[in-house]
C-alpha cells in the first residue's frame, strides 16, 4: 500500500503517470477506493467542474456527519454517491476506464464517490482522462462552447491546467488563444492553477504563449508566490526568466521571499534576491523574511539572508524580535548564529518579555543556558517577571535548575500588574511549583532559599488545601508558617486547619509542628448559644472557604467543623486538639455535637478531667521549644525517649 501511495503521488506531477492506469489494473474496486481514502488531501485548489458533475445527483442530499467509509462494504456505488455535495478534491479511473471514484472532505470527514463515466459530460470525462483526440474531435464539431464559465468561473482551459494533460491544454489554446489570462471568480488563471499543481510543462507552455505571470488571485498571490508556496526551484525559474514580479505582495503584505524561506528553500531564496526580492520587505505582522528563517528554523536559509544584509535585530509589530521567535519555538542553532552576530538579547516584547522567558516557559534549557550570560538582570527585573516563574509553572524541572545555579532570585517578586493576571495573586515560583505539586521543583526552589511565606496566600495553605502531605512536610521542614492567616476571610484560628479538618493524619502532623490548638478552643460565644450557620439560595454552607466574597467577619473553628460536611467529625477532631492544649473549655456548640453521639462520652469526659502532670510538662517544654526548634526536634540532644515523648510517638 505504501508503493501504491508513492505511486498516485507521483502521478500528479507526470503527464505520461496521468495517462497510465496499468499500475490499478490488479486492484478491486474496493481496493482503489482505499487507495483514493489514503492519498494525500493537501491540495487547496479544488476543481468546481467536479462539483457540478458529481454534485446533479446529490443536491437533494443534506450534508451529514457520515461513518467512516469501508471499502470492503457490500454498499452499492450509489449509496455511497449519495454521501457527497461538496466540492471533490481529486480522482481516478478504475483499470476498465468505465468509473471514475471521486474523494472530498466535508467538516473534516472523507467522502468516497463512484461516477459511471457514462453519466459524466463527455467533455469533461476526456478533460479528466487526458484524452486529446476526444477533446480534439469535440471542438471540431462544435459541440462545446470553450470560453463559456460554469456557476465558479471556470472554463475548461482552466480544468486542463488543474490536472495537468499538456496535449488537452495545447488543442484548447489553439482553439481560443484568448483565454489564456481569462480568471476564476476567485481569479485564479489557467497559469497559477498549473503552478498550483506543479505541472512544470503546462506552466512553460502557458508562459511561452503569453501568459501573464503577475496576475493575482483573490488574495492577491501570484503563481510566484504559489511556485513558492509549494516549492519547486523550476517554476520559479521559468517564472522570473519571464518577468514575474519578486516583490508583489499578498493580502496580508506576504512575499513570494517570505514563502520560500518558510519552506526552508535555500535554492529558490538565492533566485527571488537576485531577481530583486526586497529583504525589508515586511507583512502585515511586520515580519520579514530573516524574521520567517528564525521563526522557522531554516538554518541555512537565515545565514545566507544575514550574509546579504538582514537586520538581525528585525523586530514584528508586537515588537517581538528575531531571537525572542527562535527562543520560543526552540530553534538551538538559530540562537546559537543569531548570538554569534551579536544580536540584541535584550530587545522586550510588547509585554515586557525578554528572549529568556519565553525559552524557560517553553522548556528550552540549551537556549536558556546560552542566554543566561547576555541577558541584563536589570532588564529581567525590569520586565516584572523572572524566568524562575516560567520555569516552574510550566514545570520545566532542567530549565528551573539552570537558572537557580546561574543565580537567579529565587525570592523574586511578580510585579502587581503580573500578580492580577493571576485569580490567586501568586508572587513567588514556589508558589506555582506547589500548585502543580512539583516535589522536585519545590525542594530546588527551598534549598536554594526560597522562603514559603512571601505570597498572599501562605504556599502551606495551598499544600495543605490538596492534600499533599509529602509537600506539606518539605515547606514545614523549610520553615513554613503553620499558622497561617487568610488575608481575605479572617479566623480567629491558623487556616491550614480548616483544609484538613477531614485528614486527621495532616492535621496531627501540623498541631504535633507547632500548629495553635489552644486558638481552636477560643469561642466568643462561650457556653450561651451560638446563631445557626447561614446556608446560601443554593443551600450550600456559607463558611468562609466556599464564599466567593471575603468574609468581614472572623470566623471560630466551632462553626467550621459544625458544619453538615464535617460534624461527623467533631469527636475525633476535638480528640486529637485536646492532646496539644492544657485546660481549655468547650463551647456550647461543640459540647453539642459531642452529646449527640455516645461513642464520643469519653472525648467530653477528657475534655473536663484535670490533666495529668505528664501532659503539661510535655506542653511546657514544647512551648519553651519554640516552633522553629519543633521542626527539628529530632536532632535536639535528648534522650530517644524523651525525643519520641515530646513528638507523641
Amino acid at each position: 500500500m505504501a508503493a501504491a501511495r508513492v505511486s498516485m503521488a507521483a502521478s500528479r506531477t507526470s503527464n505520461e503517470d496521468l495517462e497510465d492506469y496499468s499500475a490499478y489494473a490488479h486492484m478491486s474496486e474496493g481496493q482503489l477506493l482505499q487507495l483514493a481514502i489514503e492519498r494525500s488531501l493537501a491540495d487547496a485548489n479544488l476543481s468546481p467542474w467536479h462539483n457540478r458533475q458529481l454534485r446533479t445527483r446529490t443536491e437533494a442530499a443534506a450534508p451529514t456527519q457520515q461513518p467512516p467509509f469501508n471499502p470492503n462494504s457490500a454498499n452499492p456505488p450509489s449509496e455511497i454517491n449519495s454521501q457527497i455535495n461538496r466540492d471533490v478534491q481529486d480522482h481516478f479511473f478504475c483499470s476498465d476506464k468505465n468509473m471514475v471514484i471521486a474523494w472530498t472532505r466535508y467538516n473534516g470527514n472523507l467522502q468516497v464517490t463512484v461516477e459511471p463515466v457514462n453519466d459524466m459530460d463527455p467533455f469533461v470525462a476526456a478533460i479528466w482522462k487526458g484524452d486529446a483526440k476526444a477533446l480534439q474531435d469535440m471542438i471540431h464539431s462544435k459541440s462545446k462552447i470553450l470560453n463559456e464559465p460554469n456557476q465558479d468561473g471556470w472554463i475548461p482551459l482552466h480544468e486542463t491546467a488543474y490536472y495537468g494533460h499538456i496535449e488537452c491544454l495545447k488543442i484548447l489554446l489553439r482553439a481560443r488563444p484568448d483565454t489564456i489570462n481569462k480568471r476564476t471568480h476567485t481569479s485564479q488563471t489557467p497559469l497559477s492553477l498549473a503552478v498550483s499543481r506543479r505541472h512544470i510543462s503546462c506552466v512553460k507552455h502557458l508562459l511561452e504563449q503569453g501568459a501573464n505571470p503577475n496576475i493575482s488571485n483573490n488574495q492577491w498571490e501570484t503563481p510566484l508566490h504559489k511556485a513558492c508556496e509549494k516549492p519547486n526551484e523550476e517554476i520559479v525559474e521559468l517564472l522570473l526568466r519571464f518577468e514575474a514580479c519578486p516583490t508583489k505582495a499578498c493580502i496580508q503584505g506576504g512575499t513570494p521571499l517570505h514563502e520560500a524561506v518558510r519552506n526552508k528553500n535555500l535554492e529558490i531564496c538565492k533566485l527571488l534576491l537576485q531577481a530583486g526580492a526586497k529583504l525589508s520587505a515586511k507583512n502585515v505582522y511586520g515580519i520579514d523574511a530573516l524574521f520567517t528563517a528564525a521563526q522557522c528554523g531554516a538554518v541555512e536559509v537565515l545565514k545566507f539572508l544575514i550574509f546579504k544584509g538582514g537586520n538581525i535585530n528585525t523586530q514584528a509589530n508586537d515588537d517581538a524580535s528575531a531571537l525572542f521567535e527562535a527562543s520560543k519555538n526552540g530553534h538551538d542553532e538559530v540562537v546559537e548564529i543569531l548570538l554569534t552576530k551579536r544580536v540584541d538579547v535584550n530587545k522586550a516584547n510588547r509585554t515586557g518579555l525578554l528572549p529568556i522567558h519565553v525559552a524557560a516557559k517553553n522548556g528550552h534549557e540549551s537556549i536558556v543556558a546560552m542566554l543566561i550570560p547576555r541577558t541584563n538582570s536589570a532588564k529581567v527585573k525590569c520586565s516584572g517577571i523572572s524566568p524562575l516563574h516560567f520555569a516552574a509553572e510550566s514545570n520545566m524541572d532542567d530549565v528551573l535548575e539552570t537558572l537557580i545555579e546561574a543565580g537567579y532570585d529565587v525570592n523574586a517578586m511578580l510585579s502587581d500588574d503580573w500578580s492580577k493576571m493571576y485569580e490567586d495573586r501568586r508572587s513567588t515560583a514556589l508558589y506555582s511549583a506547589v500548585v502543580n505539586r512539583n516535589i522536585e521543583a519545590a525542594t530546588m526552589l527551598l534549598e536554594a532559599g526560597a522562603d514559603p511565606n512571601l505570597d498572599i496566600f501562605n504556599t502551606l495553605l495551598v499544600a495543605v488545601r490538596k492534600g499533599s502531605m509529602e509537600m506539606v512536610a518539605l515547606l514545614v521542614e523549610h520553615g513554613a508558617n503553620v499558622n497561617a492567616l487568610l488575608p481575605t476571610h479572617p479566623t480567629s484560628f491558623p487556616a491550614a486547619l480548616v483544609f484538613c479538618v477531614k485528614d486527621m493524619l495532616m492535621m496531627k502532623y501540623l498541631l504535633a509542628n507547632g500548629c495553635d490548638a489552644v486558638s481552636c478552643f477560643n469561642c466568643q460565644y462561650g457556653s450561651n448559644s451560638h446563631p445557626p450557620i447561614k446556608l446560601r439560595q443554593n443551600g450550600q454552607e456559607a463558611i468562609y472557604y466556599l464564599n466567593d466574597e471575603p468574609s468581614e467577619n472572623c470566623v471560630q473553628f466551632c462553626e467550621i467543623i459544625s458544619t453538615p460536611s464535617a460534624s461527623r467529625m467533631v469527636g475525633p477532631i476535638i480528640d486529637t486538639l485536646l492532646d496539644y492544649v492544657g485546660h481549655v473549655k468547650i463551647c456550647s456548640r461543640i459540647t453539642e455535637h459531642l452529646d449527640n453521639y455516645k461513642d464520643w462520652a469519653h472525648i467530653k469526659e477528657k475534655s473536663v478531667l484535670p490533666c495529668t502532670l505528664m501532659h503539661l510538662c510535655r506542653l511546657k517544654i514544647r512551648q519553651r521549644l519554640g516552633i522553629n526548634k519543633l521542626r527539628r526536634i529530632k536532632a535536639l540532644p535528648l534522650p530517644g525517649s524523651l525525643i519520641k515523648f515530646l513528638s507523641y510517638e
